[in-house]
C-alpha cells in the first residue's frame, strides 16, 4: 500500500513547483537564494542580469559586460548533495571539449562564494518549447530547416576526436527547451549539457575510447549514461544501455516529432505519427521508424537521417496557406492578456496505467531527472498513455483557467470542458494543443473510465502553516477565498450544469474532508456557477487552490457566506493528502469517435524542389500496419 507521502508527489505531473505554491518559508529562500546569485554577478561587474531559466540541477542568469558582450551564467542548485553539484564542473569540462557554430562557447568554471557557476556565451532567441508554446505546430519547411542543423551537430559529436584516438561525445538529453532558437536566422544553439559523456560504443555497436574515459575504464557491461528528460531520451538510454550516439539520434527524432506536432514529449507517435503532420513524405516516413520501428529498423532510419539529413538544406518547402484549425473543444479567449501561473491539477491517472512496474530494478539509481519523472508518473503507462498526461501537462503552460472531464465508454468518449484562454495571442497554438489532447483521448484503448483535470493560478492559492502537524490548520480573520461575479444568461435545463459530484468519489485522492466542508460544497453546487476547490494538506502546511466565477450576480451574499462557513470548518481537516471537487458552468458535452491513428497527411511532393532526392522513402510503421489489418 502507498503511503500518503508518496501520493503527495503526484499532485503535479511533471512541472517545476510554482514558488506561489511553496510554504513561505521555502519561497523566501528561494528567492534570496536567487538575489545573492544576481548580487554576486553585479558585484563583478556585470549588468542588465536577469533569471532566464531552471531545470533539475540549476538555474541560469543573463547579463552584460562592461564591454557589452552577453553571457549566461549557469549556478548549480545550492539545495542538491555536493556529488550533484559537482556534475557543473563536469559539464564545463565536457562541453569544452567541442566546438561548433550551433553549441554556445563555454570561457570558463569559477567558484563564487562557495557556489559552483559556468560561464558561457548567451545564445540569442528563446528555446524551442518556448518557441513551440508560442507558435503551435511549427511548418514543414522549418522543421526541416531544424533538422539539418540537428544533423550537423550530431555528425560533429560523433567524429570528436581527443588525445586518446576517437571519443564520440553524447549530449545525453537533446530536447526542444534544450535548443535556443534564433528567429531572426532561424539557426539553433545546444546547450545544457549537464548529461553529456563519452560514448561508450560507437554508432554501430562497437567499444570505443581506452582508459578511464572509455568503456575499460569501469566495469565491463557498465553503462555510464545519465538520464536526460525521459519524454524525450529512447529506450536504450532509458533502460541503462551502455552509451552510444544513437542516444542523440533518439532525442533528435523525438525533438522534430515534438516541434511539428506541438507537443511536449515523443511518445504520441502512435495515435499521431510523423506521417499525419503534413511533412515531405520521405522525411516524415523516416522519423515515424526511428520513433516506433523496432531496434533495427530504428537505427536503419538513424543511418538514413545522419548520412543523407544534410541534403535537407537544398530542400526548398515554400510556406503552405493551411486553413485555420479548428478545435474539437469549445474554448474562449480572454480580449487581453493576463498573468497567470497556472498550475494542473489532474485525477484519476490510475485507470491509465496499463500494468504496475517492479521498480526495485531502479531503485539504486540516484538520478534527479528519474525521481521527478519516471518514478511517481511514467511506470506502467503505454506510449498513448504517457502522451496524453504530457498533452494535459502543456496546457499547463498557457494563461488558462478551467477544467476537463474525458469519460471513455465502449462506442467513444465524452468530453465535458470549460477552457478560457487568457492570452489571445497564444490561439493557434492552444487549438493545436486541445486538439493533440483529444486526439489522444480518442486514441487510448479503454472501454471505461473518467479522467479529470482543472487549471488554477497559483497565485490566488492560499496558505495556511502549523508549528506541529499534530496541531490544527488555522485561517487568520482576514484570510479569504478569493472569487468573481460575471453575470451569464440563465441556462433553462439544469440537466446542462455540471456537477461536481456525480463522478463519484475519486481513488486518486485519499484526503478525507470534514462533513462541515462537504456540506457547504453541495450547497455551493445548488449556485450557478463555474470553478475549483482542491485541499493539499502537507504534514506543516495547508494549500487551497480554488476558482470560483459566479454567474448569478443576485445570488452572491450565499456564495460568500459558503466561502466563509468552509474557513470557518479548516480546523476540522485531519489526515493528509488532497481532495478536490470542479463544476464547469455548461455541459455542452462534445461525443468523440474512438480512433486508432490520425490519418496520413504529407507535405505536397509538386512544392518541393531539390537538386537531388535524399533520405529514400520506406514504408511506414504506420502503413505497415494498415497493409497487414487489410490482408
Amino acid at each position: 500500500m502507498r503511503n500518503s507521502s508518496s501520493l503527495l508527489q503526484q499532485f503535479y505531473i511533471n512541472e517545476e513547483q510554482s514558488i506561489y505554491l511553496m510554504s513561505h518559508e521555502d519561497a523566501q529562500k528561494i528567492k534570496d537564494w536567487i538575489q545573492l546569485c544576481e548580487d554576486q554577478l553585479a558585484q563583478l561587474g556585470f549588468s542588465d542580469i536577469e533569471l532566464v531559466g531552471k531545470g533539475a540541477f540549476g538555474f541560469v542568469f543573463g547579463g552584460r559586460s562592461e564591454t557589452g558582450l552577453d553571457y549566461v551564467f549557469k549556478f548549480s542548485r545550492i539545495n542538491l548533495p555536493q556529488k550533484v553539484q559537482d556534475r557543473l564542473e563536469e559539464e564545463a569540462w565536457m562541453q569544452a571539449r567541442v566546438r561548433h557554430p550551433f553549441i554556445p562557447r563555454l570561457f570558463e568554471y569559477a567558484r563564487l562564494a562557495r557556489q559552483s557557476v559556468l560561464v558561457m556565451e548567451r545564445a540569442k532567441g528563446l528555446d524551442l518549447d518556448a518557441y513551440s508554446l508560442r507558435e503551435g505546430r511549427l511548418p514543414a519547411r522549418l522543421v526541416v530547416k531544424i533538422a539539418w542543423q540537428l544533423v550537423e551537430v550530431l555528425q560533429a559529436l560523433r567524429q570528436h576526436r581527443g588525445d586518446q584516438g576517437e571519443m564520440p561525445v553524447v549530449h545525453g538529453d537533446i530536447k526542444p527547451s534544450n535548443l535556443v532558437f534564433d528567429p531572426q536566422t532561424e539557426t539553433i544553439k545546444l546547450v545544457d549539457w549537464g548529461s553529456s559523456i563519452f560514448a561508450q560504443l560507437d554508432a554501430q555497436g562497437q567499444p570505443v575510447g581506452t582508459g578511464s574515459l572509455g568503456l575499460a575504464g569501469g566495469q565491463a557491461g557498465e553503462t555510464n549514461a545519465r538520464l536526460g528528460d525521459i519524454f524525450f531520451i529512447g529506450d536504450e538510454q532509458l533502460n541503462g544501455h551502455l552509451s552510444s550516439p544513437r542516444f542523440d539520434e533518439q532525442g533528435m527524432a523525438a525533438t522534430l516529432y515534438a516541434l511539428a506536432s506541438a507537443q511536449s514529449c515523443r511518445y504520441g507517435y502512435q495515435a499521431i505519427p510523423a506521417t499525419s503532420l503534413g511533412l515531405p513524405r520521405a522525411f516524415a516516413e523516416t522519423l515515424q521508424a526511428m520513433l516506433a520501428g523496432d531496434l533495427p529498423t530504428r537505427r536503419a532510419a538513424g543511418d538514413r537521417m545522419l548520412s543523407q539529413g544534410h541534403y535537407l538544406r537544398r530542400w526548398l518547402l515554400p510556406e503552405l496557406q493551411e486553413p485555420e484549425s479548428r478545435s474539437t473543444l469549445p474554448i474562449w479567449v480572454a480580449d487581453s492578456k493576463e498573468d497567470l501561473e497556472t498550475v494542473v491539477y489532474s485525477s484519476r491517472k490510475s485507470f491509465l496505467r496499463q500494468e504496475q512496474v517492479d521498480l526495485g530494478v531502479l531503485a539504486e539509481v540516484d538520478d534527479v531527472e528519474l525521481d521527478k519523472y519516471y518514478r511517481n508518473f511514467m511506470q506502467g503507462m503505454g506510449a498513448t498513455e504517457k502522451a496524453f498526461l504530457a498533452a494535459v501537462s502543456r496546457l499547463g503552460k498557457y494563461p488558462l483557467l478551467g477544467g476537463l472531464a474525458i469519460h471513455w465508454q465502449k462506442e467513444g468518449l465524452l468530453v465535458d470542458s470549460s477552457l478560457k484562454l487568457h492570452d489571445p495571442a497564444l490561439k493557434k497554438s492552444f487549438v493545436d494543443s486541445v486538439n493533440n489532447l483529444t486526439a489522444l483521448a480518442q486514441a487510448i484503448d479503454r472501454q471505461e473510465g473518467v479522467f479529470k483535470c482543472c487549471m488554477f493560478d497559483a497565485r490566488a492559492t492560499r496558505h495556511l502553516e502549523r508549528e506541529d502537524p499534530g496541531q490544527p490548520f488555522i485561517p487568520p480573520d482576514d484570510w479569504q477565498l478569493p472569487y468573481e461575479v460575471q453575470p451569464a444568461p440563465v441556462v433553462e435545463d439544469p440537466s446542462r450544469s455540471h456537477s461536481y459530484f456525480e463522478d463519484g468519489e475519486d481513488p486518486d485522492e485519499l484526503l478525507q474532508l470534514p462533513q462541515a466542508i462537504l456540506r457547504e460544497i453541495a450547497i455551493l453546487n445548488q449556485l450557478r456557477h463555474t470553478g475549483l476547490i482542491i485541499f493539499e494538506v502537507l504534514p506543516r502546511h495547508l494549500k487551497v487552490h480554488s476558482y470560483y466565477v459566479l454567474l448569478d450576480a443576485e445570488r452572491e451574499e450565499e456564495l460568500k457566506a459558503c466561502l466563509q462557513r468552509i474557513k470557518a470548518a479548516i480546523p476540522q481537516i485531519t489526515g493528509l493528502g488532497v481532495s478536490g471537487f470542479m463544476k464547469m458552468p455548461y455541459k455542452n458535452t462534445r461525443r468523440l469517435e474512438k480512433i486508432d491513428a490520425l490519418a496520413d497527411d504529407f507535405y505536397p511532393l509538386k512544392k518541393i524542389t531539390s537538386p537531388r532526392s535524399v533520405i529514400p522513402r520506406t514504408p511506414s510503421v504506420s502503413s505497415k500496419k494498415a497493409r497487414a489489418n487489410s490482408q
